[in-house]
């Protein structure tokens, strides 16, 4: 279709739809950034077996409380230390206990490390948080690093955090990540790499010993379906504890996408809530086609590198907004059983709507439904304001993207605890959030990203890393006029060349 031939005259008109209102009512007081209140350092011990997720959950705890709960956090990795002071692609008798002077090596970068989070602890007055990453696999090296720490004066909360994996096909799955992003076997074989992982593991088998009530508080996961928590107290710590109940380590998808185009996009209005543009409600189709054809299909490959593909059970959030609920208006939600995991079968709904009020557009207070230009032209000193800490502004009487964070921050612990797909459809402000929380960016960094109208970004979530896909369903040339028109001070800072390329032709920020 081509909007050129769409009239859209009468949108030039149009009065302010039902603005989008805070619950609190049209006089309530702006959110409040609600910090952290704990005051005391935390160490968290990883306990476990090579290859039972202890780096991953380690590297998702630091993420989740260093961007949205703002701790300072580190995570000192032995394996890190090691391969500084030994290098790759060791022998796995290296790993043999009864190695004597490969077992002084190893003792050397565990020390490294320990001096390492000593001196981080040490250097913040107030709460910081400090991961030891490693198999710490008997009771004496574990009571060894305790004391080595209070001996060196630092007496912040201890917890254990342990990963058992009992179940040989979580474990397998766990193994083969392991051996495809670990540094160690970088460039092997893919089979010669995981049988040297399991003959690794097998010597840390012969010396571990699990956690027990003497240990010390500590939680336990047990094949990432059941956890045992023992003295762990503490608003910090029963945060952790709390976000690690809902990690998992099987591969899944999130599909991010903003509302088709609107009548303020149109306008080059903020806030609101319009509904869809005709080119919006186009984009509605082909997001319908795409979420049949794409999101709910599975692949499979077998030995022979066939692929088949498969129905899959999918997820579906959008706002409360009409814009985004509008955008869903095609999908279809057809009812199927499927198995899961655990062998339950359930009767599924595709693409159930859950409509949630976190994923509402940032709020502009005052300045809701006005352009850019009008702000700048009447209200030049928040104009000003907005383009020199973009992240901190707070609209007169409306939110900041520092209040966003905060209300997202319960919806980080159901992404981390789905294994669906998800396709959310949002708003620019909310998935850039989102964005920069699974792709490592920092949080000053998050309301420059681009989210382009009419594309899809599948983020992948990774042991190490996440991964990224762009799918453009709809050009910016098939649209009368895409309405967008933010301050260049305010545009997008390029993350990669793709987005760049990206950008070049089609840019869109709303807030």
């Amino acid at each position: 279709m081509s909007d050129r031939s769409i009239h859209l005259g009468h949108l030039a008109t149009i009065e302010n739809p039902q603005p989008q209102r805070l619950p609190e009512g049209e006089n309530a007081q702006p959110l409040e950034t609600i910090g952290v209140t704990a005051s005391e350092k935390l160490i968290i011990i990883m306990v476990g077996l090579p290859g039972s997720g202890k780096t991953y959950f380690a590297r998702r705890i630091c993420r989740y409380l260093e961007f949205f709960l703002q701790i300072p956090s580190e995570i000192f990795n032995t394996s890190e230390y090691r391969r500084k002071f030994i290098g790759t692609h060791l022998q796995a008798s290296f790993f043999d206990h009864d190695n004597v002077e490969a077992v002084a090596l190893r003792r050397k970068a565990c020390k490294s490390a320990l001096d390492d989070l000593i001196k981080f602890l040490k250097s913040y007055v107030g709460v910081s948080v400090g991961i030891y990453d490693a198999t710490n696999s008997t009771r004496e090296s574990r009571n060894a690093n305790v004391k080595y720490l209070r001996d060196n004066g630092i007496k912040a909360k201890v917890v254990f955090i342990e990963n058992i994996v009992t179940d040989f096909e979580v474990m397998k799955k766990t193994i083969e990540k392991h051996k495809k992003n670990s540094p160690d076997y970088k460039g092997l074989d893919p089979e010669d790499a995981v049988n040297d992982f399991l003959e690794r593991r097998g010597y840390y088998e012969k010396v571990y010993q699990t956690l027990n009530d003497d240990d010390g508080p500590y939680l336990k996961n047990y094949d990432f379906k059941k956890f045992v928590v023992h003295e762990i107290r503490g608003y910090l710590p029963l945060k952790v504890c709390h976000f690690v109940m809902n990690l998992h380590s099987l591969s899944r998808s999130f599909y991010l996408t903003r509302h088709g185009q609107s009548v303020y996009n149109v306008l080059g209005k903020i806030g609101g809530d319009s509904g869809l543009s005709p080119a919006g409600e186009e984009y509605a189709r082909r997001l319908a086609k795409y979420a049949e054809d794409v999101i709910a299909k599975g692949e499979k490959i077998d030995s022979d590198g066939n692929v088949t593909k498969y129905d899959r059970p999918c997820r579906m959030w959008t706002s409360t907004l009409k814009r985004t609920k509008e955008t869903t208006q095609f999908i279809e939600h057809t009812v199927s059983e499927f198995t899961f995991d655990n062998e339950d079968k359930v009767e599924w709904v595709q693409f159930r709507p859950m409509q949630r009020r976190n994923l509402d557009e940032l709020y502009a207070g005052t300045c809701d439904g006005m352009t850019y230009k009008q702000i700048e032209e009447t209200m030049p000193q928040e104009f000003e304001r907005r383009q020199k800490d973009k992240i901190a502004y707070r609209y007169p009487r409306g939110e900041s993207y520092l209040d966003v964070i905060l209300r997202l921050e319960p919806l980080a612990h159901e992404l981390e605890r789905t294994r669906e797909p998800i396709l959310i459809i949002g708003h620019q402000g909310i998935l850039r959030i989102f964005y920069a929380y699974f792709m490592n960016l920092r949080r000053e960094d998050a309301p420059y990203v681009s989210i382009p109208l009419n594309t899809v970004i599948k983020l992948s979530p990774g042991p190490y890393d996440c991964f990224e896909e762009r799918t453009r369903l709809m050009e910016k040339s098939e649209m009368f006029n895409d309405g967008q028109d933010e301050p260049v001070t305010s545009m997008p800072r390029t993350i990669n060349k793709e987005q760049e390329e990206y950008d070049s032709v089609m840019d869109a920020p709303s807030h």
